[in-house]
């Protein structure tokens, strides 16, 4: 395995092979994390029950989320000042020694603040890899690379159960207890992912001499971990209690603060509050938010349908996701080949919004009794939308920026996308087990009445197997009273899977009031999925950059080369000043490239009109005046020009501010 790099000429281009290689690495180390979460979701009852702390398992999950999700934008900002690659490999040391970590686990709250160290990693290996992306590839192109992505966000979620039921299912693996492969099978894999991108990655980088924005970043933390918290705890403390307020009121303190942060620190900020000044990018990041809490709300009932109302094994949930899975790659893998070759990318996002709200709407009419083959054609179109819209949208946010900026603009996309499936889940969770109770009730009243369900009622009370299952026969008892059906409701809503010991005809009422409440879930996301369409249809027009981040730097390199190298040769002269002057412009137009992007936004950084067709200028784009060159090339002094020409080209090369201190191949 070779080391990757640009080509011999210094343009930044890569190869299709190149490319390819430094993919394997940064596919690793999503995968990773997409994998992690599935397998712990599965395994979690049985690792919960070993370590005898049943009433702390929300914890392991909650302290994940937290420091991943904080983590994410500090990875974007961090990886623009200081090289991605550094990131990337530091974000996959801290989740391999996580994973360590937790399989030596005594605890569920030692667990909890080992699955904190995993997060802190986990946060950037998603944001990060796809920056990189960003980096190497040209916006056209970088569809058809980021479907991999997608392909390795899917694989994940049908082989995260089927390896983590398979680990939870052995009392023992090569003298380890099983469950505690579910986080060593994350070593080896990580291992080989740092050795893979140590190797292959090589990146140009200007290190930006800004400030980190320590103060946003703790005024995060203030804001997130009170609002994550109460949003996986609230429905167990209840809404409306004095923890969950505190934590509303003190998590909407810290986002004021973070706001103010963000917007004393400008450029240095950890989300510059500029970048939503450009129409493409608010319009992507809202759309992203709203997607995202109806994508993960939904996605999340899917495996919790297959397991409670026809019984399947976590496992075989996971391979019943495959069709989904199948309409997220097909339709990710055609919409990137279109884009590469048409240049078209704004209407993938409004087709997959549109698919994914008709996917939703079809799953909110499911029942106890619907085919299996019918809901897959269901998770079949909903998964086409999902993946329409997950990928195109980075890919328009990468675009609509400067190439400086892919890094922080990738992973505020990203965040902010998580921070709409994370409400997404807490609300349709709490919808969920907030309805099921009186669906079940209803149920269980229109079904009582019939002789087959009493008959059914007293072979059950005779029937050994029954008697010999305490929760089951517990439930079977109070199904005995018909005044007395809620006396089961409360262990249901504990243990569901006691549903799936019980003869089918009782079982059925209760998968039947499951079924309808997982039916509310789908048509209330269906709603919230109309809602992010109705944002997306307000996407300025879209012209995708023809240059890499790598290419963009490589072009600078060469102007400013060119320049200093005019500059030797006619002693500083008005010449040397013409051809830096027009390396400034060429960058600027580059940097100003969203006239790809389609803003919208008149009179912000625009430009006249030029003899081929107007320019827009980027929302975003620094107006900045260059009289002091004007002047030296027309009164000709070389000296004065000589010494200006040296400063623009070493001190400040982009002209905006931004003062590199060195670059270097990281």
């Amino acid at each position: 395995m070779t080391a990757t790099t640009a080509d011999e000429r210094g343009t930044g281009e890569l190869t299709h092979r190149q490319i390819m290689t430094i993919l394997a690495g940064l596919l690793l180390g999503m995968f990773l994390a997409a994998l992690d979460q599935t397998i712990v979701s599965t395994a979690i009852r049985t690792i919960a029950d070993e370590l005898q702390g049943l009433d702390a398992q929300a914890w392991v999950t909650t302290a994940y989320l937290i420091t991943s999700t904080i983590a994410t934008p500090l990875y974007g900002k961090l990886g623009d000042i200081y090289g991605r690659k550094k990131l990337f490999l530091f974000a996959i040391t801290v989740f391999v020694i996580g994973s360590l970590l937790c399989s030596f686990a005594e605890s569920m709250y030692g667990l909890a603040g080992y699955r904190a160290i995993q997060g802190v990693g986990a946060g950037g290996l998603m944001s990060l890899a796809l920056a990189i992306i960003g980096d190497i590839v040209p916006p056209r192109e970088r569809a058809k690379y980021q479907a991999y992505f997608l392909a390795v966000f899917g694989t994940s979620s049908v082989l995260g159960p089927v390896i983590g039921g398979f680990f939870a299912g052995h009392d023992s693996i090569l003298g380890i207890t099983g469950w505690r492969w579910v986080f060593l099978v994350n070593v080896p894999i990580g291992l080989f992912a740092l050795l893979v991108v140590t190797r292959t990655l090589k990146l140009d980088h200007q290190r930006l001499d800004l400030k980190v924005d320590w103060w946003g970043a703790a005024a995060l933390i203030v804001g997130l971990v009170p609002l994550l918290t109460v949003a996986e705890q609230g429905r167990t403390w209840g809404w409306g209690s004095g923890r969950s307020i505190a934590c509303f009121v003190v998590g909407a303190l810290g986002v004021a603060l973070f706001v103010v942060a963000e917007w004393r620190m400008k450029d240095a900020a950890l989300i510059p509050l500029r970048i939503f000044k450009n129409r493409a990018v608010s319009v992507t990041i809202i759309g992203s938010v709203v997607i995202g809490l109806a994508m993960f709300g939904g996605m999340m009932m899917l495996p919790l349908y297959m397991q409670i109302v026809h019984g399947a094994s976590p496992m075989q949930s996971g391979l019943m996701m495959l069709p989904m899975v199948g309409g997220m790659m097909l339709a990710s893998i055609v919409s990137g080949q279109i884009t590469a070759r048409k240049g078209i990318v704004r209407p993938f996002p409004i087709i997959g919004a549109t698919l994914l709200t008709i996917g939703l709407f079809l799953l909110s009419t499911i029942s106890a009794d619907t085919r299996l083959w019918v809901v897959m054609l269901m998770m079949f179109v909903t998964g086409v939308g999902l993946g329409n819209s997950m990928q195109p949208l980075i890919l328009i946010v990468q675009n609509a920026v400067s190439p400086r900026e892919i890094g922080v603009a990738t992973s505020s996309a990203t965040f902010f996308r998580q921070m709409g499936g994370t409400i997404g889940v807490a609300v349709f969770l709490s919808l969920l087990f907030s309805t099921v109770g009186g669906n079940i009730q209803s149920a269980l009243s229109a079904e009582a009445q019939s002789p087959q369900f009493r008959q059914a009622v007293g072979q059950a009370l005779q029937d050994p197997q029954i008697r010999s299952d305490q929760a089951a026969y517990d439930l079977v008892q109070g199904l005995a009273d018909p005044q007395g059906h809620a006396s089961g409701l409360g262990q249901v809503d504990k243990d569901s899977s006691v549903i799936n010991r019980l003869p089918d005809t009782l079982a059925h009422p209760f998968q039947q009031g499951f079924a309808d409440s997982m039916a509310q879930v789908f048509l209330v996301a269906g709603f919230i999925a109309i809602l992010g369409l109705l944002v997306l249809l307000m996407m300025p027009p879209i012209e995708l950059r023809q240059q890499s981040a790598m290419q963009a730097r490589a072009a600078d390199s060469a102007a400013a080369g060119a320049a200093a190298g005019a500059a030797a040769t006619t002693g500083g002269g008005a010449a040397a000043i013409g051809t830096a002057a027009q390396a400034e412009h060429a960058e600027r137009a580059r940097d100003a490239g969203a006239a790809s992007t389609g803003s919208g936004d008149e009179g912000v950084g625009a430009e006249p009109a030029h003899a081929d067709g107007p320019r827009h200028a980027a929302p975003d784009e620094d107006v900045r005046q260059h009289g002091a060159l004007d002047d030296a090339c027309r009164t000709g002094a070389a000296v004065s020009a000589g010494h200006l020409l040296d400063e623009v080209s070493e001190n400040d090369p982009r002209g905006d501010g931004y003062q590199p201190k060195h670059a270097a191949k990281e």
